[in-house]
């Protein structure tokens, strides 16, 4: 695919329909980069890419990444983050998952250093599995079941990894990894299965809040927009290629604890539904942030119960 003449900077993002994805696009089309977002709509949803679709920054191409991307431009980046996310989600596709992982990633690879772009591979905490190091840093080698349900994303992200450090070491691709912990806010699917939307949307229908185990297990929340700016940061860093970073907000909060501040924004007294634990379910989970903070100069700014706040009000907007 010929796309023309092209502005000197031009990104190509994969997964760009997605919750990160279409946030990712907005942020480089507002910073004048060209977008070539790229998805398969598995997961990922069309009306993410309204406000910027007809723009002249921004192209999109529907097409499933463990396919070869016949994309015929300049490129300077980069960014795959196509795959289920989710656990309801990969759960449900975990061949895809595991395809998009692998064969994707090697896609996207062989394109990036075929342009000789800088690739930047979206990971994930779940890397770490049920921690036994906490908070967990870049370097921890993470406590991971490789044959349980979860294995499908945990292990297909170790391997994204793996492959994108071979491409940096063998071929000198400048590639970096970006390890994203627990996200949230606007654009979010309802239906998701991840504990915040789950907990908004059932507060605001006043249907019962499914806990799974005690809610005693702990996570960290990021909000979108931080998340956003840390990723662009570390994407345009001339330095850390070949780096990991871990990306995510450093305060932990058990889900009862968020059952509680999600309540009280909206005012309503929830029922709570306890369900059991899902298997390899960690028990708990917060980044160590310090190679963000010294590398970018990045925080997470937004306080969980801010971020909240307009996450509710976007679901409620939202209908």
């Amino acid at each position: 695919m010929s796309l023309g003449r092209q502005p000197a900077r031009t990104v190509l993002i994969t997964g760009a329909a997605g919750f990160l994805g279409s946030h990712l696009c907005d942020r480089f089309v507002a910073q004048g980069w060209h977008v070539i977002g790229v998805d398969n709509l598995l997961t990922g949803i069309p009306r993410n890419l309204a406000q910027i679709n007809g723009n002249r920054h921004f192209q999109f191409v529907q097409q499933d990444v463990a396919k070869p991307l016949a994309i015929d431009c300049h490129l300077d980046l980069v960014l795959h983050f196509a795959s289920p996310a989710s656990p309801r989600d990969y759960l449900r596709h975990p061949i895809a998952t595991l395809e998009v992982d692998s064969v994707g990633t090697f896609n996207t690879l062989e394109l990036a250093d075929a342009r000789r772009a800088r690739y930047l591979l979206a990971s994930t905490s779940e890397v770490y599995g049920d921690p036994q190091v906490h908070p967990q840093p870049e370097t921890y080698w993470g406590h991971v079941n490789p044959t349980g349900p979860r294995s499908v994303y945990d292990e297909g992200k170790r391997f994204a990894e793996a492959l994108t450090m071979a491409y940096h070491r063998s071929r000198g691709l400048d590639a970096r990894i970006v390890r994203i912990f627990n996200t949230y806010g606007p654009r979010m699917r309802a239906d998701d299965g991840r504990v915040i939307p789950q907990f908004i949307t059932c507060a605001l229908s006043g249907t019962p809040l499914p806990v799974q185990g005690d809610g005693r297990q702990t996570r960290s929340f990021c909000f979108v927009d931080d998340l956003v700016e840390g990723i662009y940061r570390l994407a345009t860093y001339e330095g850390l290629a070949g780096e990991v970073v871990n990306l995510g907000n450093t305060e932990e909060v058990s889900l009862l604890e968020l059952i509680e501040s999600v309540a009280s924004l909206i005012g309503r007294t929830p029922q709570l539904a306890y369900l059991p634990l899902p298997q390899d379910d960690p028990s708990r989970r917060r980044p160590d942030i310090r190679r963000a903070e010294l590398a970018l100069g990045w925080t997470p700014q937004v306080p969980l119960r801010e971020g909240l706040r307009r996450t509710i009000d976007w679901f409620a907007r939202a209908g």
